[in-house]
């Protein structure tokens, strides 16, 4: 068990504003900014089995045969990635995915990974499929990809992870934020070295965030309701475990089935509990829940309504109420936040001009250079050969901020500190920030997304 605390700081709200899920989430905007609240809070993460697991026989370390993480001998280092290009969560395919491409144009421009420019990422759709996941990590685990990033939701990664751990590949989400992975034992692969990371944060950093914005909101009765996968029962526990510490009950907490499309019944269930504030920790269906919710008059005008990084979104409460988006006017819920960095966000764009969604694209952006940036240090694609330097990639060195920068310190023989579009994260021992900056958003204004400010929040 692991005990979080958080303590706020003032900050002015990101320009990009970040979704979610979990994991993943579906939308994003820029807004209006204010500054924060202090106040803290603990809740505790517990590790858990995987919904979905495989595995295959681990290959050999040696790195100059053509499996366990590297292509045969004097091959260019391959990406693949396990990302939502359909499903539920397809939206959030497209800023990661690009992302992705981008930083590899940039490395491409800085001479590529050891000498060599990396090609185009071998494509794999996750689709909200464990199936599928799978069936796209294997075929890019026969492939012998070097690493692969995603997958975008956590019980997605849950359904790879096992298979290309034991591959000996290097696997980096940058929207995973589940709980149960920071002890998960199939992160670890051939030669006991852990093959798994996360830009992201943790659901440990996310839950006491919302849990006390509930309560310092002046709510005391609440009701939660999560996704029944690993992304929605982890959040909503940090979440509950926050709102009891800081003297508030809850009085339903209760996980549904992904795959509902008739809420009326959760909707009577939780009316019965006479709350004053509830709580929707979903992706994208967590809209019709509030439909649902909404039709027995549990709105923002009567009773708090808050939503997590899942359901993030600057386009869904127009598309879910198209007469009347101001519904939701009063809605407020959190998300992990990128720093502000206007520069990666102009350029990105430049990059892809089709992009309309920013959400978890600094941090699939930074998982790529981090893994590069390793190999470069152990003069490898082997991952075998590098994951081990993955962590003080992200720490303790000389500060540099991007791939070349980066580069040109380690052919100096230098340590560095890589501090990317997603600002410092300094992983943990467990391959995954140990700190986070988690954004509070708003509606307001007929429905428009804006971020209300910032709180910090460590994990002891």
């Amino acid at each position: 068990m692991r005990r979080g605390k958080w303590t706020a700081v003032a900050a002015m709200a990101a320009a990009a504003a970040m979704v979610t899920a979990a994991c993943s989430s579906s939308g994003n905007g820029a807004g209006s900014s204010s500054s924060t609240e202090s106040s803290s809070s603990s809740s505790s993460s517990s590790s858990s089995s995987s919904e979905t697991s495989s595995s295959t026989p681990e290959s050999s370390s040696s790195s100059e045969t053509s499996s366990g993480g590297g292509a045969a001998t004097g091959a260019a280092f391959q990406f693949g990635y396990v990302l939502p290009e359909t499903g539920p969560l397809a939206t959030l395919g497209p800023p990661q995915i690009e992302a992705l491409k981008y930083a590899i144009s940039q490395i491409n421009a800085a001479g590529g990974i050891n000498g060599q420019k990396v090609g185009d990422p071998m494509a794999g759709d996750e689709a909200g499929n464990a199936s599928i996941a799978a069936q796209s990590a294997t075929k890019e685990i026969n492939a012998h990809v070097n690493a692969i990033i995603g997958a975008a939701a956590t019980g997605m990664t849950m359904a790879i992870i096992d298979k290309v751990t034991a591959a000996g590949i290097a696997e980096c989400s940058g929207s995973n934020t589940g709980v149960n992975l920071t002890d998960y034992k199939g992160k670890m692969g051939p030669g006991g070295q852990q093959y798994y990371f996360r830009t992201a944060p943790s659901d440990a950093l996310q839950g006491p965030v919302l849990g006390n914005l509930i309560v310092s909101d002046g709510h005391s009765n609440v009701a939660i309701m999560s996704r029944g996968d690993d992304y929605g029962k982890g959040l909503a526990k940090a979440t509950a475990d926050a709102i009891t510490a800081a003297g508030g009950t809850v009085v339903y907490n209760e996980s549904y089935d992904p795959n509902t499309t008739d809420f009326s019944g959760i909707a009577q269930a939780v009316k019965a509990k006479n709350p004053d504030a509830i709580v929707t920790i979903s992706f994208d269906e967590g809209w019709q829940l509030l439909k649902a919710l909404f039709n027995l008059g549990l709105t923002p005008n009567k009773v708090g309504v808050y939503g997590a990084d899942g359901m993030s979104s600057t386009t869904a409460p127009a598309k879910t109420w198209a007469s009347d988006p101001k519904i939701v006017d009063g809605m407020k819920g959190t998300a992990p936040a990128s720093v502000d960095n206007p520069t990666f966000t102009k350029d990105i764009k430049a990059f892809a001009p089709s992009l309309t969604e920013m959400q978890f694209a600094p941090q699939v952006y930074d998982c790529a250079n981090i893994f590069a940036l390793a190999a470069e240090q152990a003069k490898s694609n082997n991952a075998q050969d590098w994951v081990k330097n993955v962590p003080g990639i992200t720490k303790d060195g000389t500060e540099c901020n991007d791939f070349a920068s980066c580069k040109a310190l380690i052919d100096k023989g230098e340590d560095i500190h890589y501090v990317g579009a997603a600002g410092d994260l300094s992983f943990d021992s467990a391959g995954e920030p140990g700190k986070a900056t988690i954004q509070i958003y708003q509606y307001s204004g007929g429905g428009k997304f804006s971020v209300a400010g910032t709180k910090e929040s460590t994990i002891s």
